[in-house]
């Protein structure tokens, strides 16, 4: 990863209660633009970073998924190719330890504060092994709230829009 001084940096929480950090690149002390990175967190915070598969960097003013896709729009475009393409992401990360696996999944919407979920899982004692159902179940329960939170917000803001009580049905 290579950055630069004012690069916006997003890293995952390392457990699934742990909150997403975001900062700014005070200083790259790295050669060639590489870690580590003096930053200073959203708190307030400055620590000095080396980062991992987790962390995302993105320029001043740059879209972060402007980044990701190289600036392409997506494929599937409506007939008529008008209005304005959007595109959000979620980074999931998962934890497994023993028979419990956690996975927490951040929306990246280009605002400056993130939604989070989590999910979680347990395999019983007499089920077999195998390395994907548990990622499936954490990360499915976590996608789900993490659309429940998405629809509470979007109600909070046509309640604080209109003053009327809103409910938006998840279809």
């Amino acid at each position: 990863m290579q950055g630069h001084v004012g690069d916006r940096i997003i890293l995952a929480a390392n457990r699934t209660e742990g909150p997403v950090r975001d900062g700014e690149v005070l200083e790259v002390r790295g050669p060639d633009g590489g870690p580590p990175f003096l930053v200073r967190w959203a708190d307030g915070h400055v620590g000095l970073v080396f980062p991992g598969p987790d962390a995302v960097m993105c320029a001043p003013g740059e879209d972060l998924h402007h980044r990701r896709e190289g600036g392409h729009a997506p494929a599937a475009v409506p007939p008529g190719g008008e209005g304005v393409v959007k595109k959000w992401d979620v980074q999931v990360s998962l934890y497994e330890t023993g028979d419990d696996t956690s996975a927490t999944a951040v929306l990246f919407s280009g605002k400056p504060e993130h939604l989070t979920a989590s999910g979680v899982s347990h395999r019983s004692a007499e089920d077999v092994p195998t390395n994907t159902i548990g990622d499936e179940i954490a990360v499915a329960r976590a996608l789900r709230h993490l659309a429940d939170s998405l629809i509470s917000t979007a109600e909070g803001e046509i309640e604080a829009a209109t003053g009327e009580d809103a409910f938006v049905r998840p279809l």
